[in-house]
């Protein structure tokens, strides 16, 4: 089944997946709660409980069926990560460096890093690292959705947050981008957040890997995954942008977060 299954108005807010964009992008990083009568923030769009239930299916179907349909993984997560994001941001007030990024709400956009400093790090710094890993998988902190279905300004922010430091859990964790990589993160993220997006993606991910593949996740990957989501301090009090010469080693155990026991190399040629 397909978002297009839904009723036409929920199809409506769906479509504005693509179209509506962050009022409160102020300059190269800045947040605004000023989104305009009826909304809480630039790019809200207000939702009541039977729409949120009906896009959380729809999403959650679409998602299912093609984990790469990040916009319909993006509705699903606001759509039922409430009481997940009000643990999180009470986490985050907790500690001082959290508190700080809830205050001055940062965004992690290529307009707000310095690609020509941080690719002057040296090797094995968080920034060096994190440059290095966006450029081998050809991604961007830009092609992250906008929040939208979250009925609460701060609440959404911290969504945002989550989204936008996805990229640099993948280079804190040394995961690649396919399919194991993915599904390794996730768990940590369900055990880290409590998501419901998360856990289902941690629960129906390993459908859609190889049997090597997935012995590797049940018998290593998996476990430590687990095991560190759980264990580690919050990922998202971490202000990833005073830290980008910060050693990968050091913020590791900063977090609690044990190296990965499998390389890199290794993970990404496994079939």
């Amino acid at each position: 089944m397909s978002v297009v299954f839904l009723p036409r108005v929920l199809r409506i807010s769906a479509r504005a997946l693509g179209t509506a964009g962050w009022a409160g992008h102020r300059g190269c990083s800045g947040w605004t709660s000023d989104g305009g009568p009826g909304h809480l923030y630039g790019g809200h769009i207000p939702t009541n409980p039977v729409q949120k239930a009906l896009l959380a299916v729809g999403s959650g179907m679409a998602a299912l069926q093609n984990p790469y349909r990040h916009d319909m993984v993006a509705v699903l997560g606001e759509t039922t990560g409430h009481l997940a994001l009000l643990r999180l941001r009470d986490r985050m007030k907790s500690s001082p460096e959290g508190h700080s990024i809830l205050k001055e709400r940062p965004r992690i956009r290529l307009s707000t890093l310095d690609l020509t400093e941080m690719s002057s790090l040296p090797d094995g710094s968080l920034g060096r690292e994190y440059l290095r890993f966006l450029k081998e998988n050809r991604v961007t902190p830009d092609s992250r959705a906008d929040v939208k279905f979250v009925d609460d300004e701060e609440l959404a922010y911290v969504m945002q947050r989550y989204r936008e430091v996805h990229d640099l859990l993948h280079t804190l964790l040394g995961m690649p981008t396919n399919m194991l990589g993915e599904v390794a993160v996730k768990w940590f993220e369900a055990a880290q957040t409590g998501l419901p997006m998360c856990i289902l993606g941690a629960a129906f991910g390993p459908l859609r890997l190889s049997a090597r593949r997935l012995q590797l996740l049940t018998a290593s990957l998996g476990p430590w995954a687990l095991r560190n989501g759980r264990r580690s301090n919050c990922v998202l009090s971490i202000y990833y942008e005073h830290r980008w010469g910060q050693s990968l080693t050091s913020l590791r155990e900063e977090l609690c977060i044990e190296p990965p026991p499998l390389s890199l190399s290794t993970l990404r040629k496994t079939t």
